[in-house]
């Protein structure tokens, strides 16, 4: 909290402080001055950021949004059916969502954590690699051995 406060003394200096750019939200904190008698009133400002592309992308960033939420339940779906109806139809879906979630997941850790347009870059042909290796290799298993709800089955079974 002590970073966010605004204190007198380095923005009369013309120091800005970290967070202190286009304040959302503000509280009146009041704080003896060791010079006045009067206590000195400070403001509390909590920088809330903008999307950074908050214009023409905000409603497909929605629609993402609600695609990995709705994939989510999907997946939660998915277990008791594989579970109790295994098949080649419910293997192939899935490897897809399987494939598709861990993607989409893996794609917010390199948003947040990989910088610089060349890391990004080389950070995303990576992930599409492995997400494409992925889905190929969950696809070679159910095709060429059980598939991936009677393999689960076996792991519980032993």
């Amino acid at each position: 909290m002590a970073a966010i406060v605004r204190l007198s003394s380095v923005c009369r200096r013309g120091v800005k402080p970290l967070f202190y750019q286009s304040t959302l939200l503000a509280r009146p904190l009041v704080v003896p001055h060791k010079h006045q008698e009067q206590p000195y009133q400070l403001t509390a400002k909590i920088h809330v950021s903008q999307a950074l592309n908050a214009g023409s992308g905000s409603k497909a960033a929605s629609l993402h949004w609600t695609a990995e939420r709705m994939l989510s339940i999907l997946l939660l779906a998915m277990g008791p059916v594989a579970y109790l109806n295994p098949g080649p139809a419910i293997d192939y879906s899935l490897a897809a969502a399987l494939t598709l979630h861990g993607h989409w997941g893996l794609g917010q850790v390199l948003t947040d954590y990989v910088h610089g347009d060349a890391k990004i870059k080389l950070a995303n042909a990576g992930l599409f690699i492995m997400s494409t290796v992925t889905f190929a290799g969950l696809c070679y298993f159910n095709y060429n051995d059980v598939g991936i709800c009677k393999a689960i089955a076996l792991l519980w079974s032993k």
